[in-house]
């Protein structure tokens, strides 16, 4: 069997390795955070991957290619293509969906242009295009040996008189008309006060002989009266309607082409033309606008005017105010509606808030005044779609009852349903039976990644870099590739432990089709299933690297994580959980699917808000409490979740939310920026002999301003190159050589290293070097305290994982010293951490609450969850089967309910 064999592998803290990672195997890569997993898996094997795809591509691709730095590795051989899947969701298109994201909305408008069938709105009919065979084959059907006239219905335009237009029919070979169910000669009509005409092309009787002059009338009739036909019954009197396109004869509606982007909200012909398919429309918003309304008129109420560039529209306001009698020195909240409406329509002499922002929007060119325009308008649903971004006609086609709306809007788990009791007509199977199997195969993809309540009108930037990743999963699944390289950056992240077995099959099942499956895990259950376990270790960061352990799971011993796996260590259950008398009550959400819950949380405590997958717990927790919260403390604008009361907030002084959110985007924002750290060591470098006799004062030292930065890169150390229709590509800076500094900076040295030097240390080489700064070691220590001493001070936040991110954000509470009474809410923060590293993160977490604040976390991870004092589980399902609390109290009063997964799993974990 061939392997994918690497030699010498140095990419970042990687030490000079060699690996065999074997063909068609699952592949476990683990080890402690920041031990080198994603260094091998990603920056060594994908990049490499990477870089031979790129070398297929056009010239213009490949003239960058001799400055694309290679991984740092004497040789890979036996690679296959590579496809990576990481957990970050990137996505920021407001027009992605869980859909379009797996392909499923692009069948689904395949599916209606094939099949759909379109009703008229007011008389409920079928309505379909009939050509001269169609009319034929049902004159033939339903009116043998029948006397029939085939009627031509016409429209006379107002600039021509009747008498011309009845001329003009007469040169044409026409004489009759059926007026008033009786037929009549052209020369016969006098005083005709309709516009309208039945022109009478010929009278046949029905009969399979007079078949082909019947297909020339009907043909006749079509030409004349562009694309409408009228049969009339002699006997009966009754009149059949037909029509070339998709038009109502009846209620003389017509209605567009149908094709697979008349049902398209990316494409002009089936977006909403109000809203050009995104849903909503950025409108102003009156919170934002007025983010205090507790704040008088003079007391600078209206944001916008503010800001010193704007501050003579302020006082013209304010003269306006007084000429119009609007109370300028009461609470804006106070006003009436009539003053407020005044402040935003103005009148002639002066236009208010609205005119304020038409005139600042015909300067959108400017980029400035786009970024002030966005900070006051939010997106409102568009009330012609009602936010479904589609045209109105997109309703009245149907597929077995439901248009394509409904079925986006159904969840994965209902589309299953649907479709598979779907029954398709014999003409139906013919033309569609395909799409629809590949309609069901991407949602039985889906279902078996655990995703099975998320609607396929979801919003692909909603989603969580877990749920991200599993939707790319999905896809991969349905491309059905084989004798490829599939790169999996923790794929559990955010599934609940009674998901992962069914989760497992899904990547076996990809191992199965012929794949090399390298997973990056800490997941015992994913470990075990393993064919082959490479670990990491022995430490993080400079004290990783090395390879500990390579073999099978029956061999697997003697390594921090096979001692976690194999049960030899474990995280300590408490002694004792903590009681509180004070209790915060938020009392009748209703926020998407919670169904009125009823939440209490301790203060005081470690709380965890568990629950499968789609329960209910971010709209709960983030969305209701927390920005309910954060307007109470803050007057943070945003969308708040329903809900009727809460209580106990008395006793808070503050919330905090820290999710997996980026620390920056910009590659200059790092690890001791953010913890405000880099102040003490640019003093120290101001400070030193050479530097004074150069007059270089701190700024100088700052890679966020001109001055010692190399302006070449503005102090990132890179350059980014735009490669259009691939990623963009980042080439160190030519000009610094990844240095950041001009060289003159550089020649400034403390304890013989330059300042670019001491942003390479490491957390851990960082204290030992600035041992006698009292204020920085505090900072440095807590990151050592949260297990990020692996780091290095400089690095990019862009780079850090969102585990990471996330406990660098608690790092900086943690450094906050006054900080109490606080209400800290996390998101899963133990992403990317090894079980050791849980152990850390949890001790962190109890000295926030040890310090008086209550610490509220959202986790699937059964090692915190049987450490909290108090936990809240949703469920029992997702979707619209959650949205409910079933359970809440001790860890040892959850197991007792047996409605309670979160219980069933728990109690295993209890017990040891």
């Amino acid at each position: 069997m061939r392997s994918i064999h690497i030699k010498g592998a140095r990419q970042n803290n990687l030490k000079n390795i060699d690996v065999v990672i074997p063909h068609q195997k699952l592949v476990v890569l683990t080890g402690p955070s920041g031990s080198g997993k994603s260094s091998l898996a990603f920056d060594t094997v994908f990049a490499e991957g990477k870089r031979k795809f790129v070398e297929s591509l056009s010239t213009y691709a490949r003239q960058f290619l001799e400055r694309v730095e290679k991984p740092d590795v004497d040789s890979i051989e036996n690679i296959s293509p590579t496809i990576a899947i990481e957990q970050k969701n990137a996505v920021k298109n407001s027009r992605s969906t869980v859909g379009t994201s797996t392909e499923l909305y692009d069948y689904l408008r395949l599916l209606f242009a094939k099949i759909g069938v379109l009703y008229c709105p007011e008389c409920h009919k079928k309505i379909q295009k009939e050509n001269a065979s169609d009319v034929a084959q049902f004159l033939l059907k339903h009116l043998p040996n029948q006397e029939v006239l085939l009627i031509a219905p016409l429209e006379k335009s107002k600039d021509i008189s009747w008498k011309d237009f009845l001329q003009d029919l007469q040169k044409k070979g026409f004489s009759r008309v059926l007026f008033k169910k009786e037929i009549k000669k052209l020369s016969e009509l006098k005083n005709v006060k309709s516009n309208s005409l039945s022109l009478v092309v010929d009278r046949i009787h029905i009969d399979e002989s007079k078949k082909s002059r019947l297909f020339d009338s009907i043909g006749v009739c079509y030409e004349v009266s562009k694309g409408v036909i009228h049969v009339y019954e002699s006997e009966s009197k009754k009149i059949h309607k037909f029509s070339l396109d998709f038009s109502c004869p009846r209620d003389k509606i017509k209605f567009p082409d149908i094709n697979p982007h008349f049902f398209s909200f990316n494409n002009p012909y089936g977006a909403c033309p109000s809203c050009n398919g995104f849903g909503n429309h950025l409108i102003l918003d009156e919170e934002l606008i007025v983010p205090d309304p507790e704040l008088s008129l003079e007391a600078g109420a209206l944001d916008p005017w503010n800001k010193p560039s704007h501050q003579r529209w302020k006082k013209k306001f304010l003269e306006f105010a007084k000429k119009n009698k609007i109370k300028t020195k009461i609470p804006y909240k106070k006003l009436s509606k009539k003053e407020k409406k005044l402040i935003f329509e103005g009148d002639k002499t002066f236009k208010g808030i609205n005119g304020f922002f038409e005139r600042l929007d015909k300067k959108k060119y400017k980029l400035g005044v786009r970024v002030f325009l966005s900070r006051y308008k939010n997106p409102f649903t568009c009330n012609v779609c009602k936010g479904k971004r589609l045209r109105e006609e997109t309703n009245w086609v149907l597929v077995h009852g439901k248009n394509i709306i409904q079925m986006l809007d159904m969840t994965v788990s209902e589309g299953r349903k649907y479709f598979s009791s779907v029954k398709l007509e014999a003409y139906e199977e013919t033309i569609a039976s395909d799409i629809l199997r590949q309609v069901r195969d991407r949602l039985e993809f889906l279902h078996e990644v655990g995703l099975d309540y998320l609607s396929l009108s979801r919003l692909t930037r909603t989603l969580s870099g877990g749920e991200y990743q599993r939707i790319q999963l999905a896809r991969q699944l349905g491309s059905k590739l084989t004798e490829t390289t599939y790169i999996l950056d923790e794929p559990t992240i955010g599934l609940h432990a009674k998901d992962i077995e069914r989760f497992l099959s899904i990547i076996e099942e990809l191992r199965d089709e012929g794949n090399t499956v390298l997973v990056v895990e800490h997941e015992k259950a994913v470990i075990e299933k393993a064919d082959h376990i490479i670990e990491l270790g022995p430490g993080a960061g400079e004290q990783g690297g090395k390879i500990v352990f390579e073999g099978a799971f029956q061999d697997f011993k003697d390594t921090l994580t096979a001692h976690y796996v194999k049960g030899k260590n474990a995280i300590p259950i408490p002694k004792e959980r903590r009681e509180s008398r004070d209790i915060l009550c938020l009392n009748g959400a209703e926020h998407h699917n919670l169904k009125k819950v009823e939440l209490k949380i301790p203060l005081g405590t470690f709380v965890c808000i568990t629950g499968v997958s789609g329960s209910g717990k971010t709209s709960l927790i983030q969305e209701t409490l927390y920005r309910a919260l954060a307007k109470l403390f803050y007057r943070e604008p945003g969308k708040i979740g329903v809900f009727k009361s809460m209580s106990g907030f008395q006793s808070l002084h503050g919330v905090k939310l820290l999710n997996q959110k980026p620390i920056g985007r910009s590659v200059r924002s790092n690890p001791i920026t953010y913890m405000k750290a880099y102040d003490e060591v640019r003093e120290i470098f101001s400070e030193t002999l050479e530097a004074r006799r150069r007059g270089f004062k701190p700024g100088h030292f700052s890679f966020n301003i001109p001055g010692g930065r190399c302006e070449g890169c503005e102090g990132s150390g890179v350059q980014i190159i735009d490669m259009q229709f691939l990623e963009d590509i980042e080439l160190t800076c030519e000009r610094c050589n990844g240095a950041k500094f001009k060289k003159e900076i550089l020649e400034v040295k403390y304890k013989n290293k330059n300042i670019n030097e001491v942003l390479n240390l490491t957390v851990a080489e960082a204290m030992s070097f600035f041992g006698h700064s009292l204020n920085l070691m505090r900072k440095l220590s807590i990151l050592r305290d949260v297990g990020l001493d692996y780091l290095k001070l400089g690095q990019s936040a862009p780079t850090l994982s969102g585990g990471e991110a996330q406990r660098l954000k608690i790092a900086k509470e943690l450094s906050l010293k006054s900080y109490q009474n606080h209400l800290y809410i996390l998101d899963e923060p133990t992403t990317g951490l090894h079980l050791e590293d849980v152990k850390k993160l949890l001790y962190v977490l109890n000295r926030l609450v040890n310090q008086g604040n209550t610490v509220v976390v959202i986790e699937h991870n059964l090692d915190v969850i049987k450490c909290a004092d108090y936990i809240v589980d949703l469920g029992p399902d997702g979707g619209k089967g959650g949205g409910k609390i079933i359970a809440s109290g001790k860890p040892e009063e959850i197991i007792n309910v047996k409605q309670s997964y979160t219980g069933q799993f728990l109690q295993s974990v209890l017990s040891t």
